[in-house]
């Protein structure tokens, strides 16, 4: 049955066969469809749900869902959501909360939990012991495969994975890994010091979680231990949290190259204030750099009193050179994130662009020297002019394009910055000098 007869279903008030409808269907597709309602019918459709898709369909709804829901909701019912609720999604949702609603979770929370999160509420926003979860299977190496799996048996349920198993001594300090299909297929008389790998990947609680999302990517790893500075066993990292902070980071980086600070709130639960206020801090610095081009401008407004022709080349001058350096800053920008490009190649990079700004250049200007006399019939000088320019500003910009976002890096910044409209900007003024220099110097103006 689509999200469609779903709806009409609920529509109708057929609880009934509604009821038997969900309960068949996967907690990420009920949470789609519930989460748009009002809160009156979320709150009565999801008490129908059986307990444990109800959890699992909470854990997927937007906060606010989720708020209108815990303030509705008996104190009874939020126990059984908080003991089933894997402990990271608890944090995720205790972060985003109002103080009246985080107090009422506290309050219906066992005495170990609100140990815990007091301790993952210290972590920093974006450091990987923000995100990981405790919910992970411990073993130890004197336990045989037999032990480990009766083990697994007995807590896997609550795990939030159980294909890699964590071995870790009295103290938990991590001393090794072992997976699911090694147990399985490995006789039940081995120790687990036998099947354990001891050259582990691991990230530290206040690693970034940039740093968490390469290591993921590297690898390939479904889950990534996290240690303290004892190398002690805190947590786990899962591919689906870190797959939110890929998100996350890419959208910060979208943001950001076009001009924006970054926000997490929705487009459409953002007041237009808040949107304005992301905005307008940048849209006033290229404002201002785009008035640096107007004065570049009337400084030499002889020059194009003189040969009025020349203005007509103006915009396609700075678009092209504009256009070319956003090409150049996003490859590189993207290199950077994906961990191809490093600081140490700054000159490998730098080599490069040189030898392509060459290439577009030369192609891109004999194009315009030909249109511009034969098509334009603008002159031998003029169009010379304007060919020349048109190579010089491509290779500029190609150059600018490839070295800014390195020099962000540098000076530990997101080189998603130096992006699109700043390049853009930059290059604008630089085009203009490049045209009336070369203009000057060849119509002997």
């Amino acid at each position: 049955m689509n999200n469609e007869e779903i709806l009409e279903l609920i529509q109708q008030k057929e609880y009934i066969k509604l009821k038997k409808e969900l309960a068949d269907m996967n907690e990420v597709d009920v949470a789609e469809i519930l989460d748009p309602l009002d809160p009156n019918t979320t709150l009565l459709i999801f008490r129908m749900l059986p307990k444990d898709l109800a959890v699992e369909v909470f854990a997927h709804f937007s906060i606010d869902q989720q708020r209108d829901i815990i303030n509705a909701i008996t104190d009874v019912e939020l126990s059984h959501i908080l003991d089933e609720l894997f402990f990271d999604d608890m944090i995720d949702m205790i972060e985003e909360m109002p103080a009246n609603i985080v107090s009422k979770i506290l309050k219906n929370s066992t005495q170990d939990q609100r140990k815990l999160i007091n301790q993952f509420l210290k972590y920093p926003a974006d450091s990987a012991g923000s995100i990981m979860t405790i919910e992970y299977v411990e073993l130890r190496q004197k336990m045989t495969v037999k032990e480990a799996l009766q083990h697994i048996k007995e807590t896997g349920i609550t795990k939030e994975t159980v294909y890699t198993c964590y071995v870790t001594n009295s103290n938990r300090v991590l001393e090794g890994i072992v997976s699911l299909r090694s147990l399985v297929i490995s006789d039940e008389d081995m120790k687990i010091s036998e099947l354990m790998e001891d050259d582990i990947i691991y990230v530290n609680t206040h690693d970034d979680q940039e740093v968490v999302a390469d290591v993921f990517v590297k690898y390939g790893f479904l889950a990534l231990p996290v240690v303290d500075n004892e190398h002690r066993l805190t947590g786990i990292i899962t591919v689906d949290d870190i797959m939110d902070v890929m998100e996350q980071e890419a959208t910060e980086d979208f943001q950001r190259m076009a001009a924006m600070a970054p926000s997490e709130d929705e487009y459409l639960s953002s007041s237009i204030f808040t949107l304005a206020k992301h905005r307008i801090t940048w849209l006033l610095i290229l404002m201002i750099g785009a008035a640096l081009t107007g004065g570049i401008i009337r400084k030499f407004e002889d020059l194009l009193n003189s040969i009025v022709v020349l203005t007509a080349f103006i915009p396609m001058l700075m678009d092209t050179g504009g256009n070319s350096g956003s090409q150049s800053s996003t490859l590189i920008i993207r290199g950077l994130a994906l961990g191809e490009i490093e600081l140490k190649d700054k000159w490998r990079v730098l080599w490069k662009e040189f030898r392509i700004s060459i290439l577009v250049g030369i192609v891109l200007g004999a194009v315009n020297f030909v249109k511009n006399m034969y098509i334009d019939r603008v002159g031998l000088q003029v169009s010379l002019t304007v060919s020349l320019t048109l190579v010089a500003t491509v290779m500029l910009a190609k150059m600018v394009g490839g070295v800014l976002p390195l020099i962000a890096k540098k000076l530990k910044l997101d080189p998603a910055i130096m992006a699109g409209p700043l390049i853009t900007t930059i290059v604008d003024s630089l085009a203009l000098v490049i045209y009336f220099s070369i203009a000057s110097a060849l119509l002997g103006i």
